[in-house]
């Protein structure tokens, strides 16, 4: 396709009254004939098309067809909508989103007006949170309608899409409303994610639904993509048409695209029913207000404007009906876009937005048209007093055909602007040399001949942007690209940029507004792009430590990166004196917006978040304490952590398997050293947790031992658990004979698993650590087991969780490995070693390490003579004779009678310590029985 055909795309064209088109409709007859040998199914197309766009064009509430994000059509509807005034603007948009519309002033486009639903009912539940938006641009027609009929006296907008909650109903129940995201595609950028996961709703939709179409269009018009096809080939043509042929083209694009799009039954239904939708919302209106059709304009995309549904027109059938919305509560507000967010939502071209942008200055400038602005928009100038509508309307002058000339005649060859490609080129390489390019004058000069160059095997006479960024890639980007933006992307931000919007403080949700009015103290522009450091001297300022309360509660909702701490942690029990961080609140303004949605203020949302988390169906006792951990760290909430800690106890009581045993153990830990230093008695419900775990991980342990899915270092954390928590467990009426007979009936057969089952044992005196020492030389000199001595020295590395006080020994046992072991078999083991106790055992490094320098000697000349102490002879210590001890233990008790004085007391004897023969009854029982003051005596002798 050439410019001389910059509509032969959409090769059939639109009739507008009866009788109009007769002409138009015999050439295309003729057309079908000797194109398709015979007048069938093309002509069937071709003509239908015809009547399509008749139809359309007949109906007295008058159709402004549209594509989103068109400079053409925006400048079309401005145009429009100053000749004919209307008084009501239907707009395809989805009706629950009206309400939020004047909130438009207070912002900075381009936004997206957005529907959230973080709670479902009536949908699969997989498919939460649910969230629709609306991106708006000042370069699309909606904005215009919208700018015309909030600041015009006596106009009414009024929205007649379907709901937000019927986009969902509407879409298939078997399978999420979005596709998952292809693994292999490369993380886009920031701002291209500023929509999230939400499903679009586009006002005018056009795009072929036919791929081979669409490659056909590509191939002949010598473009590489379709954002470029409708660049050069509707949207420079139509940019100065008139009211008329503007109409008529779109139609005819639409009706052609519609009547060649494959056969999909669901989306067929579905634009069915959305059409239906409209026309049946639109009668309604007309009959509740009287209004007359003629004063009004319904703008709507130009797929839907070429409707064939028995409900179109004003005369339509009113068999339709409106499906009743679920009970899914659903709140709205505004969350910033911009023109990556746009491209990347809608499958546009990377730029293509940025350029239509540029495209919409250039025909403001040419054509004269004045575009609206509501009154106060960011960047609007004030204007004067605002003139009410007309009361009769200019009446609309009947039009003709003027689709047979506009495809009929040659193009108009703009005349290269050399002014104008000289200075892109001039600034592509002043660009490229910011960004680390090697590129000099020749580069511009070369730039600015092969656009020419590449416009003309194009068949354009004028380059466009698209060929201007083909020519600047091929000579300046040569072999790599050496900085962060490839010259691609620096021809995107030359033509415009990415346009990033902002939501105003006035339109933001009560929860944003709360976080900013909380953060003032900080005197920092929350609203302002990009990272700034906040720093908080809470010593002097202590109102600063409310700031760092919503911080880290930010931290804790918001993506990373909108409040990272540099300095400064939370912790329990702790207060900080100073802080720093990084914030990026208007970065991730739309995650502070959605916050909003769920809550009016970020504790209530947090707490929400716990409780969700916390009964949630696959909840784990680890993560319910996780959740009691953060409602008593960024809430301090003692209501909150007794209902959470009450529920962790419950899915604890229903675990069948040990996989979150570690991470229970250390949040336990640290929540009693939380309690029992801030609270004058532990809560109710750590106790009765602590009682529960342990009757839990009692009855777990054999299981667990001989489990080959339970690792050592979860068999570990259980038993950690048991040891540690005993006294406690023991004080509130658990029996340690639950945990004699786990360990006795525990028999692993695993090496790792056996060595922490002897180290348990050690600890519950079941076994010596002579014997113990005993086993290990028996381990080391049987030939069979040396290549899994290693294993079992892993075993005992773990049992420092339960039994810390072995650290001696594990040090004893690998220093004996070290010596013993051969090199074949010590050698493969060393990295087990290391990522072992890297992985699993980073807390138990310390230990070892300060227990090895407490036993191995400090100099290198000492290391000759060193003996260890496990192999030094034991000294017998020296103690005195049997009777000695007894009459020493007996003259301290005499000397200090008030231990034997209350001991009698508990035993109920009332005799006083001398008897009243003067015989000392203390020093008759120790006459009698001088096993105490013997064991007395040893204890002070040792």
């Amino acid at each position: 396709m050439t410019a001389a055909q910059p509509a032969t795309a959409a090769q059939s064209v639109a009739p507008v009254q009866e009788g109009t088109f007769t002409a138009l409709r015999s050439q295309l007859q003729e057309a079908a004939a000797t194109f398709a040998d015979g007048p069938d199914a093309l002509e069937g197309i071709l003509l239908g098309i015809v009547d399509d766009v008749d139809r359309a064009v007949r109906e007295p509430l008058e159709i402004f067809p549209v594509c989103h994000h068109s400079p053409a059509s925006a400048t079309a509807m401005a145009r429009r909508l100053r000749e004919k005034q209307p008084r009501v603007v239907y707009l395809e948009l989805c009706e629950d989103m009206a309400p939020l519309l004047p909130e438009l002033r207070n912002c900075r486009l381009p936004v997206a007006v957005q529907a959230f639903a973080s709670e479902v009912d009536g949908f699969p539940a997989d498919w939460s949170p649910l969230s629709v938006v609306a991106p708006i641009t000042e370069a699309s027609a909606e904005y215009q309608a919208i700018a015309y009929a909030l600041d015009t006296p006596g106009v009414e907008l009024v929205l007649v899409d379907r709901s937000s909650d019927h986009v969902f109903q509407w879409q298939p129940q078997e399978a999420p409303p979005a596709e998952p995201a292809d693994p292999d595609t490369p993380p886009a950028e920031p701002e291209a994610a500023l929509h999230g996961d939400a499903v679009g709703v586009e006002l005018g939709d056009l795009r072929p639904r036919f791929a081979e179409l669409e490659e056909h269009l590509l191939r002949h018009g010598k473009v590489r993509h379709w954002s470029e096809w409708w660049h050069q080939y509707v949207e420079l043509p139509l940019g100065d048409a008139d009211h008329d042929t503007y109409r008529q083209v779109m139609l005819l694009i639409g009706s052609l695209f519609r009547r060649l799009a494959p056969g999909d039954l669901h989306r067929v239904r579905v634009d069915e029913d959305r059409e239906r939708y409209m026309w049946t919302r639109m009668r309604e209106h007309l009959a509740a207000t009287g209004t007359d059709p003629a004063d009004c304009l319904y703008v709507c995309g130009a797929f839907h404007a070429a409707s064939r549904v028995e409900e179109f027109g004003v005369h339509g059938t009113d068999d339709y009906t409106v499906s009743p919305r679920t009970a899914t509560k659903w709140r709205h507000g505004l969350i910033p876009s911009s023109h990556a967010a746009i491209e990347a939502q809608f499958g546009l071209a990377a730029g293509s937005v940025s350029i239509a942008a540029t495209v919409w200055a250039k025909n403001l400038k040419r054509t004269g048209v004045k575009p609206f602005r509501l009154e106060g928009q960011a960047g609007a100038k004030k204007t004067a007093a605002k003139k009410t509508v007309a009361a009769a309307p200019v009446a609309a002058v009947e039009a003709s055909d003027r689709l047979s000339g506009f495809l009929q005649r040659p193009p108009v060859l703009d005349r290269l602007d050399e002014a104008e490609l000289l200075g892109w080129s001039v600034e592509i390489v002043r660009a490229a040399r910011r960004n680390g390019y090697l590129a000099s004058t020749a580069d511009a000069i070369a730039v600015f001949e092969t656009s020419i160059l590449l416009a003309g095997m194009r068949d354009r006479a004028r380059p466009t942007p698209y060929d201007f960024q083909d020519a600047a890639v091929t000579c300046i980007e040569k072999d790599s690209v050496p900085g962060r933006r490839d010259v691609r992307r620096l021809v995107e931000i030359m033509m415009g940029g990415d346009r990033i919007g902002q939501v105003g403080y006035d339109a933001l949700p009560p929860l944003a507004r709360d976080v900013h009015d909380r953060l003032a103290p900080l005197g920092l522009r929350l609203e302002q792009r990009g990272v700034q450091r906040a720093l908080l001297d809470i010593a002097s300022r202590p109102e600063l430590g409310h700031c760092s309360d919503v911080l880290w509660m930010l931290r804790y909702l918001l993506p990373h990166g909108a409040a990272r701490p540099i300095m400064g942690e939370r912790t329990l029990g702790e207060r900080p004196i100073q802080e720093s961080w990084d914030l990026a609140l208007g970065t991730h303004q739309r995650a502070l917006i959605e916050l909003g949605y769920e809550g009016v203020s970020i504790e209530q949302v947090l707490e929400q978040r716990l409780r969700r988390t916390a009964y949630g169906p696959r909840a784990t006792a680890a993560a319910v304490l996780e959740a009691v951990e953060d409602a008593t760290l960024y809430l301090g909430s003692r209501r909150l952590s007794e209902e959470l800690g009450n529920r962790a106890l419950e899915v604890l009581a229903t675990e069948r398997s040990v996989d979150g045993a570690p991470e229970v153990l250390r949040r336990v830990r640290r929540l009693l050293a939380h309690y029992r230093t801030s609270e004058p008695v532990l809560p109710a419900w750590i106790e009765s947790f602590v009682k529960t775990g342990y009757a839990h991980y009692c009855t777990l342990l054999p299981t667990a031992f001989t489990d080959e899915d339970a690792t050592v270092r979860q068999v570990a954390a259980m038993l950690g658990f048991l040891f540690s928590m005993e006294s406690l467990a023991l004080s509130l009426g658990c029996d340690r004979t639950q945990l004699e007979l786990a360990v006795a009936q525990a028999h692993p057969e695993e090496p790792s698993k056996v060595a922490l089952l002897w180290a348990a044992q050690v600890h519950l005196g079941r076994l010596s650590r002579a014997e113990l020492r005993s086993r290990c030389d028996e381990l080391l000199g049987n030939p069979l087991v040396l290549p899994a001595y290693p294993r079992y020295l892993s075993g005992f590395v773990h049992a420092l969780e339960p039994v810390p006080g072995l650290t001696d020994f594990v040090v004893e046992a690998v220093s004996n490995a070290f010596g013993r072991l051969p090199d074949p078999v010590l050698l493969p083991w060393l990295p087990t070693l290391i990522s072992t106790l890297r992985a699993d055992g980073a807390e138990f490094a310390p230990l070892l390490i300060r227990e090895a320098g407490r036993i191995f000697p400090g100099r290198l000349a000492a290391l000759d003579t060193w003996v260890p102490p496990w192999r030094a002879p034991a000294a017998e210590p020296l103690r005195p004779a049997r009777g000695a001890r007894a009459a020493r233990g007996s003259a301290l008790l005499r000397a200090h009678p008030a231990t034997c004085d209350a001991l009698a007391g508990l035993l109920g004897c009332d005799d006083a310590w001398e008897s009243a023969d003067g015989g000392a009854t203390g020093a008759a029982l120790l006459t009698r029985h001088p096993a105490t003051a013997e064991a007395l005596a040893a204890l002070l002798a040792g």
